[in-house]
């Protein structure tokens, strides 16, 4: 029996690995080797370039899943009016909710539809522009923070930052670096403008037209 039993304990381990089944378990020294492994791969993930990309990766996952969600804000169903919501948390800009009556002539539709399409252009615009301005600064502090032998996080705890004069150079060269996006983004920016406030002066005139015309009937009846 005592043959039987070493050569049991010898052959069983192994089988239990390589045909793993609802009794078996991960054997011991696998586990060991899980164990020790894992304090190495969380204090890799506590380097600073890890915790900055890492960061990075966060807010760039959480900005699509957002895109994709509707805003909360909802005005009441019996109002007759636009209403403007809370600043969004990426491009800053308050959210218009347009109101549109039943009685909607093509030029107020038209009107309606080309204000919501520059909302929603300057919208995807500035939560860009934003994120990449972010990204960026992060990028700048923390390249500048190496080449002076410092960490993400001072000797308080606190995020470690640069002084202005420092910053003043991220600011010079991002506005360099995008001033052509800048300009194209102005142009655009007034012709929609334009555009919009053609609409507006047609159906202001359309609609004193129609009290008019309502008026000399009644005049006429």
């Amino acid at each position: 029996m005592a043959p039987w039993r070493t050569l049991r304990r010898a052959l069983v381990p192994p089988l239990c690995r390589a045909f793993p089944g609802r009794g078996c378990h991960l054997a011991p020294e696998r586990g060991a080797e899980c164990r020790e492994a894992a304090p190495s791969r969380e204090n890799a993930l506590q380097t600073p370039n890890c915790r900055f990309k890492l960061n990075i990766i966060r807010r760039k996952l959480k900005l699509k899943i957002d895109e994709k969600l509707v805003s909360r804000f909802c005005p009441p169903r019996k109002s007759c009016h636009d209403w403007i919501g809370p600043p969004d948390k990426y491009s800053n800009l308050r959210p218009v909710h347009f109101y549109i009556p039943e009685d909607e002539s093509p030029s107020e539709q038209k009107l309606r539809e080309l204000r919501q399409e520059t909302q929603e252009w300057n919208q995807q615009f500035w939560a860009n522009q934003n994120l990449t301005f972010r990204k960026e600064k992060e990028e700048f502090i923390h390249s500048r923070l190496q080449a002076k032998g410092l960490g993400l996080t001072a000797e308080t705890g606190q995020k470690a930052t640069l002084n202005a004069e420092e910053m003043a150079d991220f600011y010079k060269e991002f506005l360099s670096k995008n001033f052509q996006k800048h300009m194209h983004y102005n142009r655009d920016w007034y012709k929609r403008n334009f555009a919009i406030t053609f609409f507006m002066g047609k159906v202001a005139l359309e609609r004193i037209w129609s009290k008019l015309r309502l008026k000399q009937k009644k005049t006429s009846d």
